[in-house]
């Protein structure tokens, strides 16, 4: 590490968070979050209302980061900031405010990939991971298992081939009529209800890849049924359902990831991203930890969903080994695990 103490500030906008935080010498100082609940009104996130909302959140969240760390923009050593994955509007307002905000103040600016910062969100607090492990990364946007060997060594073992977990449990909670984002609420109900009382299928998807379009379907499918032939049948079954649905979609995971686990003879296993933060694959995990012998890193809930300190720790790394380029300014809506 330099000598020089390293101090940067992230910036995170790739969806409907504003946030930004400041790391010195990789300890967090401070991590504000700003939501958009505008998009309840709609079901989902409007891009458009996303950008515009960054907009208008970016300074003040920026300002209350480096109040609180006590920081002031002179003693910066770097700007960080989201280069995608994400919604391009929202990638745009947050890579244009850094770039400006380096360009002004002739510091380094670092793009850095989400969902990689996602993975080393783990680095925050200990206990960390030891390399290589596994990383189940989770949430409305991506479903993944990474290998990860190093800080600039990941591999994707398997992802989803069409729709992410997340999106399936906010899907199959629109379809309950429960409010957005309908994951954690459909999580909460579940936790009332027998996860055997209904069956669903499970998709035949060959190696380690994902797939919920069919299971998302045969939950719709299901609900049309028996809703046809008794008019109250979520109101009188709502937490059973969920329990059922969540226990399906839990399962999908695990059983990729067990077997993930087996084929690379690791046990150091990892998850992240917003749907880390569910109970039941919070209770899997602490469950295969006792069956199988698993190491498990799961990070604190402020940590799981959208946030700048996992944008700051990744950025803290590539900051000590100069692996930023100057073509990390360019924002990409689609970018994958490089």
């Amino acid at each position: 590490m330099p000598d020089s103490p390293i101090i940067l500030l992230a910036i995170e906008s790739s969806c409907d968070e504003t946030s930004a935080s400041v790391i010195h010498n990789g300890k967090v100082l401070s991590n504000i979050i700003s939501t958009q609940p505008i998009h309840s009104q709609y079901g989902g996130v409007v891009p458009e209302l996303a950008s515009r909302a960054h907009e208008k959140n970016i300074i003040p969240v920026v300002n209350e980061a480096l109040q609180q760390a006590n920081t002031s923009k002179s003693t910066l050593s770097g700007i960080a900031f989201t280069k995608g994955p994400g919604l391009l509007g929202s990638l745009l307002v947050g890579c244009s405010f850094s770039k400006s905000m380096a360009m002004a103040l002739d510091l380094p600016l670092i793009g850095v990939n989400h969902i990689e910062a996602h993975i080393f969100a783990h680095f925050i607090d200990e206990p960390k991971p030891d390399f290589p492990f596994l990383c189940l990364t989770v949430s409305g946007g991506h479903t993944q298992i990474v290998l990860v060997e190093g800080i600039d060594k990941l591999t994707i073992l398997g992802e989803t081939i069409d729709d992410a977990v997340g999106e399936a449990f906010d899907k199959s909670a629109k379809l309950l009529g429960l409010p957005y984002p309908g994951g954690p609420v459909l999580d909460q109900l579940a936790q009332l209800g027998n996860p055997t009382t209904f069956r669903f299928p499970f998709p035949d998807i060959p190696n380690l890849n994902f797939s919920f379009s069919g299971i998302k379907t045969s939950i719709l499918y299901f609900l049309q049924k028996n809703k046809a032939q008794n008019a109250n049948f979520i109101a009188d079954n709502l937490d059973d359902i969920c329990a059922s649905i969540q226990y399906t979609l839990v399962e999908i995971l695990m059983r990729k990831l067990k077997k993930a686990a087996a084929a690379h003879n690791i046990n150091q296993i990892a998850i992240a991203g917003g749907v880390a933060a569910n109970s039941e694959l919070r209770r899997r995990m602490n469950e295969e930890k006792q069956k199988s012998n698993w190491n498990i890193f799961i990070p604190k809930f402020e940590y799981c969903t959208d946030n700048a300190a996992m944008i700051a720790i990744t950025a803290h790394f590539k900051y000590i080994n100069q692996s930023f380029e100057l073509q990390s300014v360019v924002p990409n809506a689609r970018l994958s695990i490089s």
